[in-house]
């Protein structure tokens, strides 16, 4: 439409930017709530004004927050058909980044949940998993590429009807000036993966709708989240569910936490963790 009435003018415009705001209003999901403090239902025994992130992220979309330490964030799969790829980077020192190999390797567990933590490759706790009610989890099989879902689905692009993990990662991370090469194997939520004696991999899917897992940064992160299909989901066509993402103000593990000596793996890890802080003057 053209005229003084359409989009030719800035007046125009303005409008219409308005008037597409205000019909989405109570219509549209999707998208963070602002300020997070304004989400409608808080976390049991949380308040509302400790709310720092909240948003409902669509099947086959994306999401990133800078968050500081001491910061829970529950993510949850509202109708059984999420799939949470995550990546951690440490937020001052980005270089420091989730090591999927290492948090197996080093706690000796392939089956995450919690008690258990997330590890960097310099073998420190970015995150710890602090609860989780889902237990259907993948630390093997990383997140779908471009290629991958092309030939599966047709088109895999970021923007297309299936995008790839890899793709969405990339436009998150380009958010905060990092490219393809600072992307490492990220760790899958909500869909479960099980190995045979003889190695063959089989999905064990989701545990169901509304089941949730909470993680607690450990130092200042970056969260990378991608919300789409499994790269083992049997299903033939694209399926992919919407995600609740929650954070909120807490507080960091500290040596008083059973947590901190549950394991040998885990406190020397989170001995590690403490030393680092503590060198850059933080508590």
């Amino acid at each position: 439409m053209t005229g003084s009435n359409g989009t030719s003018t800035t007046a125009g415009a303005r409008e219409h930017a308005r008037a597409q705001e205000a019909a989405a209003v109570g219509q549209v999901t999707a998208m963070p709530t602002l300020p997070a403090s304004a989400w409608p239902s808080p976390p049991d025994g949380v308040r509302p004004a400790d709310l720092v992130w909240a948003e409902t992220v669509a099947g086959g979309g994306y999401t990133h927050a800078v968050v500081d330490r001491g910061t829970a964030i529950r993510l949850t799969d509202l109708t059984g058909d999420a799939c949470a790829h995550v990546l951690l980077l440490n937020a001052d020192e980005p270089w420091e980044r989730l090591s999927v190999a290492d948090t197996v390797k080093v706690q000796w567990q392939v089956h995450l949940t919690a008690g258990h933590a997330l590890l960097s490759g310099q073998g420190r706790v970015l995150a710890s998993v602090l609860d989780d009610t889902s237990g259907h989890h993948d630390a093997l099989f990383g997140t779908t590429t471009r290629r991958r879902n092309d030939e599966r689905y047709g088109d895999g692009s970021a923007h297309g009807p299936a995008p790839a993990g890899r793709e969405l990662f990339t436009l998150a991370a380009a958010k905060h000036g990092l490219g393809r090469r600072d992307l490492p194997p990220s760790i899958s939520f909500f869909h479960g993966v099980t190995v045979d004696a003889d190695g063959r991999a089989h999905s064990s899917g989701s545990a169901g709708a509304g089941t949730h897992v909470t993680l607690l940064a450990e130092m200042r992160l970056l969260v990378l989240v991608a919300n789409t299909a499994h790269p083992l989901d049997p299903r033939p066509h694209f399926t992919s569910g919407p995600l609740e993402v929650l954070g909120w103000r807490s507080a960091p593990t500290t040596p008083s936490d059973p947590r901190w000596t549950a394991t040998p793996e885990g406190r020397r890890a989170l001995d590690a963790t403490a030393a680092y802080l503590t060198t850059r003057g933080i508590r």
